[in-house]
């Protein structure tokens, strides 16, 4: 994608409005048809990944793969906005099915971003046209996340005159998502010139796919190993046509496919609230309903209520921006993986207890919610993954920009608290500039070495720039007159103020965990972030709570 110009940004890409809710809407006829509750909790207690079904999906009454491929090769052309939006509602239906689509997506990609034009002609075609079954093969046993690190081998294959005609594939690949069932693949493997991408059909000989994984969640999706001995491909097979450019095509589609991961984690965490608010409307206990009562709300669904809000505005925005033709945001899809896939996993956590024992049952869905979601805070690259790659690169960012990048992030919000009090810019604007302190500190101190300091740095970063976005949207929609502007001020202004909880913790355990900075210091430290005033913050919070509380359960 081009990046947008000064003179002006170009037409955003993907769907109008009205195509997009068609597709939705589509969606949401899928739960009453082919994907009703009965039959996902089928598929479900059976481990059935059901081939029928999602081939009948792939087909032209349906066709929802047409969403990710573009027009010039039978698709629709929808955008990052598009992808998010219906990835998030299929979540709510069944996140084993959702993977499986996924998986589609994300074996499209190398080809997307680095295919030929005769090989996106042909192989796009095919999943536009509702013949394939595509997967993803990168993981390997002994590598996992660390994708630099895989061992399966494409050795070149040359003819008489010393030109390459293919490539002999040996190895193995492990956690394949519709691996035993695609009829292609895309499979990274590394020839002379550095790691490549080919695409293998089922069918090749040598190319084997294992028995599938019997697994704690995502039921309803396939998971298998692969072994490719001397499987050979014809040259016209290498992706892009060139050897050593596929770790290149990988990080290019990282910002894009973790950010649809997020929308998985948001849909699932939003499903599981929408169970326990709908139960505790209808369940009295000591005459009233839990809803009346503040210990079930406010410890089990308003606290996830916000982070699952402010992460939907994080997503929004970052989807956005790629729809806009901004490049190099690989932080910004970690921040919204990492964020939204715990955020959407403790959600469901707390859905089952609010629940009590009926959340325990699997008719009530929301066990099956917590088993499956659990899975997106591991497949594509696990959470701890995220945070290294989060505080590694935003570190040596606000280094080279001398803390230029937090700095301009505190003055926009100060300017929006000027313009929209009270929505929790001021508390964004102090934790900005109070991370910016700690991560000259951490650099100062060569604390960068110690991984848990990073973990920790991470969390604040992902927290600053996700509060900033949930204060944007709330004031956009104040600004609109936008019937949703009370709920997102309320999600802005607790997700800020449990954020500056979490740079009282944070901080403190930074700086007094490694015992090598005085007490004297870091008190003095503490005083120059400004961390009472952040800890002051969480003034009125209760109240603010309670007025969420309202919104959410039509009080």
């Amino acid at each position: 994608m081009d990046t947008p110009s000064a003179a002006g940004a170009r037409e955003p890409a993907g769907l109008d409005p009205e195509s997009r809710r068609m597709i939705l809407d589509t969606v949401a006829q899928l739960r009453k048809r082919l994907l009703t509750p009965e039959r996902i909790r089928d598929f479900d207690r059976r481990e059935v990944f059901p081939e029928e079904v999602i081939r009948e999906m792939l087909g032209p009454e349906i066709g929802l793969q047409l969403l990710m491929i573009p027009e010039p090769y039978g698709g629709l052309g929808g955008g990052a906005r598009d992808s998010c939006a219906v990835t998030r509602e299929m979540a709510k239906i069944c996140l084993g099915i959702t993977t499986a689509f996924f998986a589609i997506q994300l074996g499209a990609d190398p080809i997307l971003v680095g295919g030929t034009e005769e090989q996106k002609r042909l192989w796009l075609g095919k999943i536009a046209a509702g013949e394939a079954l595509v997967a993803y093969a990168v993981t390997e046993p002994d590598a996992g996340s660390n994708v630099a690190a895989i061992k399966t081998k494409a050795d070149p294959v040359m003819d008489d005159a010393g030109r390459v005609v293919g490539y002999r594939i040996n190895g193995t690949k492990q956690f394949i998502s519709t691996g035993g069932y695609a009829d292609f693949l895309t499979v990274l493997a590394n020839t002379p010139e550095g790691p490549s991408f080919f695409i293998v059909e089922k069918n090749t000989p040598g190319f084997q796919a294992g028995k599938g994984e019997e697994k704690h969640g995502i039921r309803a999706s396939n998971t298998s190993p692969l072994t490719f001995t001397d499987v050979f491909v014809p040259a016209d097979r290498l992706v892009g046509g060139v050897p050593g450019q596929g770790l290149k095509q990988a990080n290019q589609v990282f910002g894009y496919t973790r950010l649809m991961v997020a929308a998985m984690g948001l849909g699932a965490g939003e499903a599981a609230m929408d169970i326990a608010v709908a139960y505790a409307k209808e369940r009295v206990q000591f005459k009233t309903t839990l809803s009346e009562k503040q210990g079930y709300t406010h410890k089990l669904i308003i606290p996830n209520v916000v982070r699952l809000g402010a992460v939907e505005a994080y997503i929004e925005e970052i989807a956005g921006r790629l729809d806009a033709g901004e490049t190099d945001l690989e932080v910004e899809g970690s921040i919204a993986k990492w964020f939204a896939t715990e955020a959407g996993n403790r959600a469901a956590e707390d859905g089952i207890q609010a629940l009590g024992g009926y959340g325990y049952i699997a008719e009530y869905g929301v066990e099956k919610i917590k088993r499956d979601v659990r899975i997106t805070t591991i497949y594509e690259g696990t959470s701890e993954i995220q945070q290294n790659i989060i505080s590694t690169f935003r570190w040596k960012k606000t280094r080279k920009s001398r803390g230029a990048f937090y700095g301009d992030l505190a003055a926009a919000m100060e300017d929006l608290e000027r313009r929209h009090p009270g929505l929790g810019a001021e508390t964004v604007a102090l934790g900005a500039r109070a991370l910016n302190r700690l991560i000259a500190e951490v650099d100062a101190r060569r604390l960068t070495r110690e991984q848990i300091v990073m973990f920790d740095l991470a969390e604040l970063m992902a927290r600053t720039e996700i509060g900033a976005a949930a204060v944007r949207r709330a004031a956009r929609l104040a600004e609109e007159g936008d019937g949703r502007a009370g709920r997102a001020a309320g999600i802005a202004r607790l997700f800020a103020l449990e954020t500056a909880e979490r740079f009282e913790r944070n901080s403190l355990r930074i700086l007094h965990g490694t015992g090598e900075i005085a007490p004297a210091e870091v008190e003095a430290l503490l005083r120059e972030m400004r961390l009472p005033e952040l800890a002051g913050a969480r003034r009125g919070a209760i109240r603010e709570m309670d007025r969420l509380a309202d919104l959410v359960f039509g009080r």
